[in-house]
């Protein structure tokens, strides 16, 4: 049986060099919002932002330790529901988290879950290595500016619109999905391209979810290895995402919360991801995603010795 298979790169993030592809790296999610998609979230209504910064923190510390690559903090949900932050609430949410992370941890890799240029520079002076903005770019047109000067790493998702026109928007064919995501990310890496943004800066993410919906999502990990054509690392973020939940709703229990439901499959996902190349994953559950990544990476390298 082939594999993809997973070129090698190094990703130069703002202050160090991150090497890919002889393992998978783990991205993992940090969330500190009251209204993240999956219930993640480390604050809740009606809780003191103090309080949630600290549930973060000691999330993000305890990620540290237990082998994640990348620590990724996010303060703004992008579920079709959201609420929208100005960069100054996203930053008195982000910043001290990000600042007390890395006094924790200093040698900690963090990373910023942003679409705002002034957030991106803002948590650069704070220490942060890698900007991963869902947007690719194109919600800020100061984003690519920022990134160029503060020397981040890129993550640069792939997305169709805002949330707010998910519902609405045409559905993707079968054989649509690949070439869309593929165009898609060749104009973001344009932008980049323009704006001063290294090669070696960047990895792409075809953004499952973002501007997907349902068997869109399907077709476009069936095809992932595809994207290695974008000559870039790639990074999948499957965790938890609806398009699992659907298709294991038929074979589970009823009313079982998203990150209970969406568990085993988010794993069998991941799996998958790296089997058609993924250099990273960004995940909820991380000593789950380390084991699965264990075997993935196991498969990859006896295909890669035949």
């Amino acid at each position: 049986m082939a594999f993809a298979d997973r070129p090698g790169f190094v990703w130069r993030l703002r202050t160090r060099p991150l090497g890919l592809g002889e393992r998978t790296r783990l991205m993992a999610i940090v969330n500190i919002t009251p209204d993240s998609f999956s219930g993640d979230g480390t604050m809740h209504a009606g809780m003191p932002l103090a309080a949630g910064q600290k549930f973060a923190l000691a999330a993000a510390v305890e990620a540290a330790d237990n082998g994640a690559d990348i620590i990724d903090l996010g303060a703004e949900s992008t579920r079709p529901a959201s609420h929208p932050l100005t960069p100054d609430e996203e930053q008195m949410r982000l910043l001290p988290v990000v600042e007390a992370l890395l006094h924790e941890r200093p040698d900690a890799i963090v990373s910023v879950d942003t679409y705002h240029a002034a957030t991106a520079r803002a948590c650069a002076r704070a220490g942060a290595e890698i900007v991963n903005d869902v947007s690719g770019l194109t919600w800020d047109e100061a984003m690519a500016a920022a990134i160029a000067s503060t020397g981040c790493g890129l993550v640069l998702m792939h997305t169709r619109g805002r949330p707010a026109d998910w519902a609405a928007q045409q559905r993707l064919t079968h054989d649509e999905v690949l070439p869309t995501v593929f165009a898609g990310l060749m104009q973001q890496l344009s932008l980049a391209e323009a704006a001063g943004i290294p090669d070696e800066k960047i990895v792409a993410d075809p953004g499952f979810g973002f501007g997907k919906r349902g068997a869109e999502n399907w077709a476009l990990l069936a095809g992932l290895a595809r994207l290695h054509e974008l000559g870039r690392p790639l990074l999948a973020g499957v965790s938890r995402k609806s398009f699992l939940g659907d298709a294991i709703s038929t074979v589970q229990p009823e009313k079982l919360e998203p990150a209970e439901a969406r568990r085993i499959a988010t794993v069998s996902a991941g799996v998958a991801a790296i089997l058609a190349g993924a250099h990273l994953l960004r995940v909820h559950d991380l000593q789950a995603a380390r084991e699965a990544a264990a075997v993935a990476d196991a498969i990859l390298a006896a295909g890669q010795a035949d």
